[in-house]
């Protein structure tokens, strides 16, 4: 890798130290130097694999972090199945056969069992490999303070009304960012994870074939990119599971995300819709034309999101086995 490449998005330690105290004093970035001193190599080789194998575990892995961290905090309950005592996350709707990733967080979990066993939390996994992937991706790299412990419950209902969808107006969206503590600037920046990553048809196909109700398209969607979805995405049933790129460069963490939502090619009408308000339009704008503006907010908005209502010191457990509670 080119080193120029490769470092000219590392965000400056002291341009995010003071957003870490946004979570919890208790964490650390030496947490776990003397107890898992190989940490950073496993997980960063888990995803350097995975990528490998498929460019889009990236965008997937980003996915997984947000979703866990905007229901009842980073506390990794996202990761756990079914059990006698609640319903788990995963077939929410938001996530029903559509959050992926797990299997590259089990292979890295049972790597670091084998190193350390029992010291290093499924949550801070996910976290640090989260970071890695963006990384690796093309995208900014910061610092993660580190000790977040795994939950002991998961709840569908709260993944069902937390999480952001693509179908609310900007304004629902925007109050569920404020309410985890992030605001309007940081809702912009992370919509930027786009970037990278693939939607289904089934998110998007209401703008393609009947917007308004009389079988009209969406009047804003760009005319060439409305032509190639609707190829994509067929207006039927079984197309719905189809992928579309969110821009034209799906595997690399850039700002032609933003450049898409300025010229109305957005993909998802909750993107296109940070056009629409002039404060939320400025953000984009700015974006579109300065991309490492873009990777910095990103990387502070990833570090305030990561901090979300954090467990640390006795609270929760580590985790065995992402899946399961101990």
């Amino acid at each position: 890798m080119n080193r120029n490449a490769s470092t000219r998005f590392v965000i400056p330690f002291i341009c995010l130290l003071s957003l870490l105290a946004f979570g919890s004093s208790q964490l650390d970035y030496k947490f776990y130097d003397n107890s898992c001193p190989n940490l950073s190599k496993i997980i960063r080789y888990g995803v350097w694999s995975a990528i490998a194998n498929e460019t889009r575990i990236a965008a997937s892995l980003l996915r997984l972090h947000f979703h866990d961290c905007f229901v009842n905090g980073c506390e990794g309950s996202i990761l756990l199945d079914d059990s006698s005592n609640f319903k788990g996350e995963k077939n929410a709707f938001p996530n029903r056969n559509s959050v992926r990733g797990f299997e590259v967080i089990d292979a890295i979990k049972q790597n670091l069992e084998k190193a350390c066993p029992s010291t290093v939390s499924c949550t801070d996994i996910l976290t640090l490999a989260t970071r890695d992937a963006v990384f690796l991706s093309g995208g900014p790299f910061w610092p993660v303070s580190l000790g977040r412990r795994d939950g002991l419950t998961a709840s569908e209902a709260s993944a069902n009304t937390d999480l952001p969808s693509p179908f609310e107006p900007l304004e629902n969206i925007t109050a569920k960012f404020i309410s985890k503590g992030l605001d309007v600037k940081d809702m912009v920046a992370l919509s930027g994870g786009h970037t990278i990553g693939f939607a289904q048809c089934s998110t998007f196909k209401q703008r393609l074939f009947d917007f308004d109700g009389a079988g009209n398209p969406d009047p804003i969607l760009d005319a060439a990119l409305l032509g190639n979805l609707r190829g994509i995405c067929p207006n039927q049933d079984n197309s719905d599971t189809n992928l579309a790129p969110f821009d034209s460069t799906s595997a690399k963490f850039d700002n032609s995300y933003f450049k898409s939502l300025a010229n109305n090619s957005g993909l998802l009408q909750s993107d296109q819709a940070l056009m629409g308000d002039n404060k939320t339009a400025a953000v984009v704008l700015n974006y579109s034309k300065f991309p490492f503006l873009f990777m910095r907010d990103f990387a502070s908005s990833m570090v305030k999101m990561g901090n979300i209502a954090v467990l640390t010191g006795q609270d929760g457990e580590i985790r065995k086995n992402c899946r399961v509670v101990n």
